[in-house]
C-alpha cells in the first residue's frame, strides 16, 4: 500500500471514531461508476462481478439495475433459477450464501446514491381526491430504492414541504455504528426543516425487503412511504420476481369532507377518533366504494394487477415460480394476504431467510415484510373451483381486532391474471381455511436458516427474565398533553408518564449526560456490552386490541418479551 493510502486510512479511522461517522471503513465519498468502493481506495479494473440481480425488475424502468462488486476480483455470481441460495463464489471455494452470518459478514459493495424530494401534492388513490398528500418525488408509493448486499446507501432528502419538518426512517435496517442515521426526530436528529436537506448514509449488512417512511408525526400515513430492496440470496428457488407489493390502509381528508360529509379524515385526527371512510391500497391504488360503500367523487383507479405466465406442464417441465415481496405500510391495520386458488411458499420474514413452508395465506403485521413464492399453477377445490377466465382475486383481509374491516367483499384489492388482455373482474372464490385471527404466523413455522443463539438476560432483576414494563393506555382527560395516549411504565411505577420528546434537543446529542434526565423524556439508563442480551418484558393494559403507526403497540393480553443484543 502506498504511503498516502496508509496515512489516509489512519486519518479517516481516527476521524470516524471521534465524529461518530457512519463510515465503518476509510473511504472517499464516490458516485456510482466511479471505480472506487466504500471498502477501499481506487481499485484497478480487473475480473470482478457485475450482474443483474435475480430479484431485479425484469423489464421497464429500473430494469438496468446491476450489482457491482468491483472490489472483489475473482468472485463470480452463483445464483440460478434452481439455486437461489448462492450469491457469490470464489474459485478457491469461498462463498457468500444463505448460510453466511450476515450479522458479521457481507460482500464488499459500492456506494448507491439516491435523492428523495419531499413535497406537498394531490393524489387520487381510491376515487376520492386527497389534495393534502405528503409525497416522495411526487409519487405514491415513493421511488423503489434498490441496493445489493454489502452496498452503502447515500440518500439525500430535500424537504420542500411548505409548513412541516420531516425525518426519514429506514425500517428494520440494522444501524450498527450509524444509529444517528435512523431518522427518528427528537431521538437521533432534529427534523429536517422546510427548505433544508439531510444526507442519510448506512450500510446494507442484511438483505431482503423493507420500506422507508417519514417519522415525523403521521406524515407516512398521508403518503410518505416507499419500498426498499436489498438484493441477496433466497432460501427457495424462483424464476421471476414481481415488484415489491405495498399494502396500506388509506384515510386522508378531502377538501370538501367537512362540507359534504364525505371523504376521509386525516391520519392525525384518527389517532384519537377512528378512520373515516377508509380503504385499502395495493401499491397506491384502491377502491373506496368497495371498502366503505361511499360514493366516489373522482374516477376509481384500475385495480392493481399481477400477470402470470401459464406454462404447459403436461410434458416434462414445471410451473413458473414468482417471487412476491409483501410489505405492510399501514397506519392501523394488520392484513391477511392471500390469492384465490394459489398457495404461498413463505421463504423470508423481515430480513431473515427462513425454512420454506406452504400456506394459503400469510398474516402481515404493520411494518412486517414477507417473501413468498407463488407457482403459476392454480389449484381448484370443492369450495373454490377454478374460474373459467383464469382471473383470480388478490385479497388483503383485516385481521380481527387489528383494524376495521369494510363491507362485504372489501378484501378484494387486486387481480392476478393469466391473460394480460383480459379486463373482466374475477369470479374466483376465497380459500375456506384462512383464519382471521390477529396472531403472528405460527411460531413453529418461522425457522431461520441461520439460527441465533440467544444468551441469558444480562438485565435480570430479582429473578425475573429481564426488565418488566407496563404499556399503559390513558383514555381519560385531562391528559398531560393532547396526544398523550400511552406510556411505558416500569412495573414498580405508579401514575402515567407518557414520552414527550424535544425535537430541538435530540437525545442522541446527550448520550454523555450524567445529570438528572427530564421526567417527560422517560430515559431508562442502561450500561451493557455488545455481547450482552437485554430482555424487555411488556405487559399491556387497556389497549383494546388497537394498533397504531409503523411501530405499533397493541393489546398485550399476555406478556411479550423483546430480546435485544
Amino acid at each position: 500500500m502506498h504511503l498516502f493510502a496508509r496515512l489516509w486510512m489512519t486519518f479517516t479511522s481516527l476521524t470516524n471514531y471521534l465524529t461518530f461517522s457512519p463510515f465503518d471503513a476509510p473511504v472517499y465519498q464516490q458516485y456510482l461508476g466511479s471505480g472506487k468502493s466504500h471498502h477501499g481506495l481506487n481499485v484497478p479494473n480487473r475480473d470482478y462481478p457485475i450482474f443483474k440481480p435475480p430479484g431485479g425488475r425484469p423489464e421497464g424502468k429500473g430494469s438496468d439495475f446491476r450489482c457491482d462488486y468491483r472490489n472483489m476480483p475473482g468472485w463470480k455470481p452463483c445464483s440460478n433459477s434452481e439455486n437461489r441460495g448462492c450469491w457469490l463464489r470464489h474459485p478457491d471455494g469461498r462463498e457468500y450464501n444463505i448460510f453466511t452470518d450476515y450479522e458479521n459478514n457481507a460482500p464488499l459493495g459500492i456506494d448507491r446514491n439516491y435523492t428523495l424530494v419531499v413535497n406537498d401534492g394531490s393524489i387520487n388513490a381510491d376515487g376520492l381526491v386527497f389534495p393534502e398528500a405528503k409525497l416522495f418525488n411526487n409519487t405514491h408509493p415513493g421511488p423503489w430504492i434498490q441496493a445489493c448486499w454489502g452496498d452503502r446507501l447515500n440518500i439525500l432528502v430535500i424537504n420542500n414541504l411548505a409548513h412541516n419538518g420531516t425525518s426519514i426512517h429506514w425500517h428494520g435496517i440494522r444501524q450498527l455504528r450509524t444509529m444517528h442515521m435512523d431518522g427518528v426526530n427528537g431521538i437521533t436528529q432534529c427534523p429536517i426543516a422546510p427548505g433544508d436537506s439531510f444526507t442519510y448514509r448506512w450500510n446494507t449488512t442484511q438483505y431482503g425487503s423493507s420500506w422507508y417512511h417519514s417519522h415525523y408525526s403521521v406524515q407516512y400515513a398521508d403518503g410518505m412511504q416507499g419500498p426498499i430492496t436489498i438484493h441477496g440470496p433466497s432460501s427457495a428457488a424462483y424464476d421471476e420476481p414481481k415488484l415489491p407489493l405495498l399494502m396500506t390502509d388509506w384515510e386522508p381528508r378531502t377538501a370538501d369532507a367537512d362540507i359534504c360529509g364525505q371523504g376521509h379524515n386525516s391520519a392525525f385526527e384518527a389517532i384519537t377518533t377512528t378512520l373515516k371512510n377508509p380503504s385499502i391500497l395495493l401499491n397506491g391504488t384502491g377502491n373506496v366504494t368497495r371498502f366503505s360503500g361511499v360514493q366516489n367523487t373522482s374516477a376509481i383507479p384500475p385495480a392493481y394487477e399481477l400477470h402470470f405466465e401459464k406454462r404447459d406442464i403436461s410434458t416434462p417441465g414445471r410451473a413458473k415460480r414468482y417471487l412476491l415481496r409483501l410489505i405492510n405500510t399501514s397506519f392501523g391495520s394488520t392484513f391477511i394476504f392471500s390469492i384465490d386458488n394459489h398457495r404461498l411458499q413463505v421463504v423470508g420474514a423481515d430480513f431473515v431467510p427462513i425454512q420454506p413452508y406452504s400456506n394459503t395465506s400469510v398474516l402481515v403485521g404493520i411494518g412486517q415484510r414477507y417473501h413468498v413464492i407463488v407457482e403459476a399453477n392454480p389449484i381448484g377445490g370443492d369450495t373454490n373451483p377454478l374460474p373459467k377466465h383464469k382471473n383470480f382475486w388478490i385479497r388483503t383481509g383485516i385481521a380481527g381486532n387489528c383494524g376495521r374491516p369494510g363491507i362485504d367483499g372489501y378484501n378484494r384489492t387486486g387481480i392476478l391474471r393469466y391473460d394480460s388482455t383480459s379486463t373482466s373482474d374475477p369470479t374466483s372464490r376465497p380459500w375456506s381455511d384462512v383464519s382471521l385471527r390477529c396472531s403472528d404466523e405460527t411460531y413453529s413455522s418461522l425457522k431461520p436458516i441461520l439460527p441465533w443463539c440467544v444468551g441469558p438476560a444480562a438485565n435480570a432483576i430479582d429473578g425475573n427474565d429481564g426488565e418488566q414494563f407496563n404499556v399503559t393506555f390513558f383514555p381519560g382527560q385531562p391528559k398531560p398533553y393532547p396526544l398523550a395516549t400511552f406510556s411505558l411504565e416500569p412495573k414498580s411505577a405508579s401514575g402515567f408518564t407518557p414520552l414527550q420528546i424535544n425535537y430541538s434537543i435530540p437525545i442522541f446529542l446527550n448520550l454523555n449526560f450524567t445529570g438528572s434526565w427530564p421526567k417527560q423524556w422517560v430515559v431508562i439508563p442502561e450500561n451493557y456490552t455488545d455481547t450482552d442480551w437485554v430482555y424487555l418484558v411488556l405487559t399491556g393494559s387497556g389497549a383494546s386490541g388497537r394498533t397504531i403507526g409503523a411501530h405499533p403497540v397493541s393489546n398485550l393480553s399476555e406478556p411479550m418479551r423483546w430480546q435485544g443484543h
